[in-house]
């Protein structure tokens, strides 16, 4: 790349890191991409710092040493996580979603790659100081947030099935209960996908009773892997036992009138998590 004037530099660098987070970035990498001294480097990242932090993009932190360099750290501030929630909440109590059972219809808001990016970052956020290798889901519905923390936590995404795949390879499979109807069912999760030992951060689209949650983490144990933290994008408050109790939910549906046609969902936990994050 050809010599850039600084304020070249400044956007083309913003948008690297940007679009690589929890990368650690050499500053020989970018005086050789500018062609620049690395004190010119420093300067502009300390202008890219400031600005990151001051719009609460994120952190730009600054490891020293010959292996040293720069890492984005994707953040959200109280107030932006606050106002995406309860947009997300005003989405959610449109009583056309409403299906027998009291279910809601979320398609459109998962298939949604803006909305899942915006909670994907709120939960790279939540888990920023974490130590994860991989994000766990179980498919199908809650593979496209999985894509979103996976992309902003820069890691892979494991994918749990209830069916075998021949294009898979060998799998491991384990029975669970579910939560809710208290049937037996199995899930699986291909012997390659996941490393032994690894660090992963479960999450799902909808959680009732925690069943397939706690599936999860059993089936982790197969892998001796370690659950970091679980997510869910909306859990249901009316439940005589929940199997899981620790856990990060963006919505909780409150209250589901069939006979009204009347849906009250609310915040979860994840403001608080945010903030208790802000102030460490």
């Amino acid at each position: 790349m050809k010599k850039m004037k600084r304020s070249g530099r400044l956007v083309d660098m913003t948008h690297f890191l940007l679009q690589h987070p929890h990368q650690l970035i050499s500053l020989s990498y970018f005086a050789d991409r500018y062609t620049s001294a690395k004190s010119s480097i420093s300067e502009d990242l300390g202008i890219v710092k400031e600005m990151f932090e001051s719009q609460s993009i994120g952190s730009l932190l600054t490891i020293p040493g010959a292996n040293g360099g720069v890492k984005y750290v994707p953040t959200v501030a109280p107030e932006e996580g606050e106002e995406i929630i309860y947009n997300l909440c005003r989405k959610l109590e449109d009583p056309e979603r409403l299906l027998p059972g009291g279910y809601l219809y979320m398609m459109d808001i998962l298939g949604y790659p803006r909305l899942m990016n915006e909670i994907g970052r709120l939960y790279a956020a939540v888990f920023a100081d974490q130590k994860i290798d991989a994000v766990m889901t179980v498919a199908t519905k809650g593979i496209p947030l999985a894509y979103a923390v996976g992309s902003y936590l820069d890691v892979p995404v494991s994918i749990v099935r209830r069916d075998h795949r021949v294009t898979e390879g060998s799998m491991v499979s384990i029975n669970y209960v579910s939560g809710s109807s208290k049937r037996i069912q199995t899930m699986s999760l291909a012997r390659r996908s996941l490393p032994e030992g690894a660090n992963v951060l479960i999450v799902d689209d909808f959680m009732k009773a925690g069943g397939t949650a706690l599936g999860m983490m059993d089936l982790l144990k197969e892998f001796r892997a370690n659950v970091v933290g679980i997510g869910v994008l909306v859990e249901a408050e009316d439940v005589e036992e929940r199997l899981v109790t620790d856990y990060v939910s963006i919505t909780r549906l409150a209250q589901v009138n069939e006979k009204q046609k009347e849906i009250k969902v609310v915040p979860g936990n994840c403001l608080d998590k945010i903030k208790e994050v802000v102030k460490a």
